[in-house]
């Protein structure tokens, strides 16, 4: 695997945990124990992820996650609390990535998966500030459904087909731009309206 295709896996990766940390961790952790995914021999790091205490503390965290996150305003509460650990957990999935035998390649995996995750992150937290905006209550569960899904279908891509993995990370990476331009548009169009100074009409 080339250094292309193991920065692409590791950013893909660290990006999705900027989405969904915990289920990462549980899917990777559940593919490594079943072989349902043959990763790549190269990914040695990851083996602790295949920990039953690991994967425990992950399938809580993953459920809290699942539930906290169907819910109005308890979803935006959920992601101020991770906004240190989503970042942090990106670089670490990112670092154990890639081979401990290159220090250099070790340092640029920490640094685009913590930034990557952050900006992941940011892009949730955006659009699911937005979308509290709604009163209506089912738009939370659809957006975080997706976001379940799309987590668990790019993670196992990624995994499966690492060629694919920057590609994977590439869609990710404009999703979440996109996410913020448009959550900034929105809010910026609730909460910062002009007044209208207009004086009023002449009797």
């Amino acid at each position: 695997m080339g250094i292309i295709e193991i920065l692409g896996l590791a950013t893909s990766a660290s990006l999705l945990a900027g989405w969904r940390l915990y289920l990462v961790i549980l899917a990777t952790g559940i593919a490594m124990r079943t072989g349902a995914v043959p990763l790549p021999e190269h990914l040695s790091g990851l083996s602790v992820l295949a920990n039953p205490w690991i994967m425990g503390l992950a399938g809580v965290g993953a459920l809290a996650e699942f539930l906290a996150d169907k819910v109005m305003w308890i979803d935006s509460l959920w992601d101020g609390v991770h906004s240190f650990v989503r970042p942090l957990g990106g670089a670490l999935v990112a670092l154990a990535i890639v081979d401990p035998g290159d220090p250099v390649l070790q340092v640029v995996a920490f640094l685009l998966g913590g930034g990557g995750a952050l900006l992941a992150h940011g892009g949730k937290a955006s659009a699911r500030a937005v979308v509290n905006t709604s009163p209506e209550p089912v738009s939370n569960v659809a957006v975080s459904s997706v976001e379940d899904v799309a987590t668990l279908g790019l993670i196992w891509l990624a995994y499966e087909y690492p060629v694919a993995a920057a590609v994977v990370a590439l869609i990710v990476l404009a999703g979440c731009v996109w996410l913020l331009v448009l959550a900034r548009r929105v809010l910026k169009r609730l909460f910062w309206r002009v007044p209208d100074t207009a004086p009023p009409p002449a009797p």
